[in-house]
């Protein structure tokens, strides 16, 4: 791809993309496409409770995915790095396993929009509490190495737990099964509230914090030496990624590779300054995860894929082909 392209070029593209794929996503329902030219009352209750937050909750929870993926590249300068490093996705994980180990997996009870909202809750709930102990065994955000690291060993571990409430009752299984494969089905205007509101609050720190990433992108004693407070701007990030990152992963479970590719695309279509990389990235989260929810209802309809299955395969497909262009 041309690399050389202005940023503010690429932000017109990917908002282009996000507008059309808001006019697919409304017009794709459980049964294909089918737009809805009706102006009856049935027709408008389908677009306005199901269809249209659905299309925006999907295109938010993908913004902060993207998001909080360029954070985690930049502060712990990893071009692999992604969002689900500090444990907050098996977290997630842990905390529905439990909650629904607490239900008794009743169907009744886990299709409840009161048991949603647990879940919700929950996963988040879990999510904050394996970010809180990968900080706890990392001694704080001072060494980015042991952050990592720390987060890894926190990430087996709660999978391990996760895993283990499901061998306990295997009939959990069938009602995680929608969390671990990702699904944007349970969004509502509640949901896409409470994502729209970390999207801004997340989106306005790490704004902020640009240039602290730019600092750290040419090494910690160059940073230091530029007056950037690591410890504290540390801390700050990483509070960034947990909050988008939980956000995004309580309400639309474990959708792979989201905040791994959509940095990596910006790259390729330009060469841009935090700055620009963080907004960008967030628009290309939401354009890619957008994009799978609309191939996920309309591939195989009625049936409809689990946008984390699709989004793992063309994230995978599109890594490896950039892997194999720069073996060459």
């Amino acid at each position: 791809m041309n690399a050389n392209r202005q940023p503010a070029a690429v932000a017109a593209w990917l908002l282009a993309a996000t507008a059309g794929l808001l006019a697919l996503g409304i017009a794709v329902g459980s049964m294909g496409w089918e737009p809805l030219l009706d102006e009856t009352g049935a027709g408008l209750t389908i677009l306005w409770d199901i269809r249209l937050p659905r299309t925006v909750g999907a295109w938010t929870a993908g913004a902060l995915l993207g998001f909080a993926g360029a954070v985690a590249q930049g502060l712990f300068r990893n071009p692999l790095a992604d969002p689900y490093l500090l444990g907050s996705a098996t977290g997630a994980a842990f905390g529905v396993a439990v909650l629904l180990l607490v239900l008794g997996a009743a169907p009744a009870a886990a299709a409840s929009w009161g048991a949603r909202i647990g879940m919700t809750g929950a996963a988040f709930a879990g999510a904050s509490i394996a970010v809180a102990v990968t900080l706890a065994l990392a001694r704080g955000v001072q060494h980015t190495t042991r952050l990592l690291l720390a987060g890894v060993i926190v990430g087996m571990v709660f999978g391990a737990f996760a895993a283990l409430a499901m061998f306990l009752a295997p009939e959990l299984m069938r009602t995680m099964q929608a969390f671990l494969l990702g699904t944007t089905g349970f969004l509502g205007w509640s949901a896409t509230g409470v994502l729209a509101g970390a999207l801004a609050v997340t989106a306005v720190i790490g704004t902020v914090s640009s240039r602290a990433l730019d600092a750290l992108a040419l090494g910690e004693t160059t940073a230091a030496s530029l007056g950037i407070a690591l410890g504290p701007v540390r801390l700050l990030l990483v509070a960034v990624m947990a909050l988008a990152t939980g956000a995004a992963v309580a309400h639309v479970g474990l959708v792979a590779f989201i905040g791994l590719m959509a940095p990596h695309l910006v790259r390729a279509l330009c060469k841009p300054t935090h700055r620009w990389l963080l907004p960008l990235s967030g628009l290309a989260g939401g354009v890619l995860l957008l994009g799978a929810d609309v191939l996920a209802r309309w591939l195989l309809a009625p049936r409809e894929l689990p946008v984390g299955v699709l989004t793992a395969v063309l994230g995978g497909g599109y890594l490896l082909v950039l892997l194999q262009g720069r073996g060459r």
